[in-house]
């Protein structure tokens, strides 16, 4: 079971066009691969967060709480503001963002403008639309496969281990979230630029 890959099965084709759209008509493959930059960097980061008992429970009720994967039931919908969710705590990809990420927000926005294309306003957009999305899957295989806090850690560990050997952004993520936020890795994320094209949700 890996997380990765049922965002990417979630993440279809359509909604990069809808989330290209959203964000001032970016170019698609550009946002293609700022989407996977985005949720490699947040699924890392979840996985961290969980390696710890109180970290893990934390996750583990927040989920329960307010991740149920309703919210993935009408995506388009939501992206749109069409459809609003019922909860509230769902769709606030802002609060999700500083649950996870914390004070290295502005720097996972600029390592994705710099190896997607888009500009930061646009990947902090994009960032705020995606939280909500990884966090809804995640509640969905929780509540499906009926995960304790081990489980869920294990669910997470297991895909960055394997996106370790898949997903060439998971090597530049995890530098990222050891790295003492001093920007350091900012050269590789230049140099490797473009090369992410091939990336996860491009189909």
């Amino acid at each position: 079971m890996n997380i990765m890959d049922m965002l990417q099965s979630q993440l279809s084709g359509g909604l990069v066009d809808q989330l290209s759209q959203q964000i001032g008509g970016a170019d698609r493959e550009q946002t293609a691969t700022a989407a996977s930059g985005i949720v490699t960097t947040l699924v890392s980061a979840l996985a961290r967060n969980a390696a710890s008992q109180d970290g893990a429970a934390a996750l583990s009720n927040a989920l329960d709480r307010d991740h149920d994967g309703g919210i993935l039931e009408n995506l388009m919908g939501m992206l749109s503001g069409n459809v609003q969710p019922q909860n509230e705590r769902a769709a606030n990809g802002a609060g999700i963002l500083n649950h996870i990420l914390g004070d290295r927000q502005g720097g996972v926005s600029n390592m994705v403008s710099q190896m997607s294309g888009l500009n930061n306003n646009q990947t902090s957009q994009l960032m705020t639309m995606l939280a909500p999305i990884v966090m809804g899957m995640l509640g969905k295989t929780k509540r499906e496969n009926g995960l304790d806090e081990g489980g869920l850690a294990s669910l997470l560990n297991g895909t960055v281990s394997q996106q370790q050997n898949s997903n060439p952004t998971m090597a530049l993520v995890t530098q990222f979230l050891d790295s003492d936020g001093d920007g350091s890795i900012m050269d590789d994320v230049a140099n490797m630029g473009m090369k992410f094209l091939g990336g996860l949700f491009k189909k």
